[in-house]
């Protein structure tokens, strides 16, 4: 598990490209027979990518969490972005078909990852944050999420956002999570841009080809900065900073986030005039 540490705004404002990749992007979460896990201070969020091709992957604690087990004081959302999968949570199975999404509360136990075929195997991308309250397991496919559909075509951000760890979907402790689907000839993500200084959040982009790429912008709204993005590859965004994209072509992109509360009408909004 990789550790990294919180940001001060006043420090990033004067990081290279190389030491923001440093601190906030992810890259090379899917690799084979493998459980790639970043652990952020910022609101100790837990970012991981499993793929397991030919074994069955355990979810570990390890010394950085003093736990028993992984799930002993957090819970977790998953989404499968690639083929055919089963996650086993104590003894019981839930399949997992492209895009179906898990929330697992705290306090299970044992969580393992398999593939149904080698050649093409699941992709399972977990966020996990602490939780002081424990909920039920809840299996939630592409078509139970709420979809909100937002944005414009000539605002080049028209969208949906399918909520699968919401409050208006189900009950989780702190976790939120979702998936966002840009439509062909949009290429813009929350824009305009707002901050939540009470909760941080994870994007992971996906479904871009091999020579496209992301331009995440981040920052105080007046000492914005931009992270490349390429394909499933994920990006930290602190409470402070802004966090929208723009594309080379449409693509889809997954937000986690944890922190103070889930009321998403507190959203502190940005004039796009006022970027600097």
């Amino acid at each position: 598990m990789e550790v990294r540490c919180a940001s001060n705004p006043k420090d990033v404002k004067h990081y290279t490209t190389d030491r923001l990749r440093e601190e906030f992007h992810i890259s090379k979460l899917f690799t084979k027979d493998n459980i790639r896990m970043v652990y952020s201070h910022i609101d100790r969020i837990i970012t991981a990518g499993v793929m397991p091709v030919f074994q069955t992957l355990k979810l570990e604690a390890g010394k950085e969490l003093a736990a028993e087990y992984f799930l002993e004081r957090r819970e977790m959302g998953c989404i499968n972005v690639g083929g055919k999968g089963v996650i086993t949570v104590d003894g019981t199975e839930y399949e997992m078909n492209p895009r179906d999404g898990i929330y697992i509360g705290m306090g299970n136990k044992e969580v393992t990852f398999k593939s149904m075929d080698e050649n093409d195997p699941a992709k399972f991308y977990v966020s996990s944050c602490p939780a002081h309250a424990s909920y039920p397991i809840v299996k939630i496919d592409i078509t139970k999420a709420k979809k909100v559909p937002c944005g414009s075509v000539e605002e080049c951000n028209k969208r949906v956002i399918n909520q699968y760890i919401h409050p208006e979907v189900m009950k989780s402790c702190q976790l939120a999570m979702g998936l966002t689907q840009l439509e062909t000839g949009s290429n813009w993500n929350t824009m305009p841009c707002h901050t939540h200084d009470r909760r941080m959040e994870v994007y992971l982009y996906l479904d871009m080809d091999e020579n496209d790429v992301v331009f995440h912008m981040m920052g105080e709204p007046q000492e914005t900065r931009h992270i490349i993005m390429h394909n499933e590859e994920a990006v930290i965004s602190p409470s402070w900073s802004i966090h929208s994209g723009v594309g080379t072509k449409n693509y889809s992109f997954i937000w986690a986030m944890c922190g103070e509360n889930q009321e998403f009408t507190d959203m502190d909004h940005i004039e796009t005039r006022d970027l600097k």
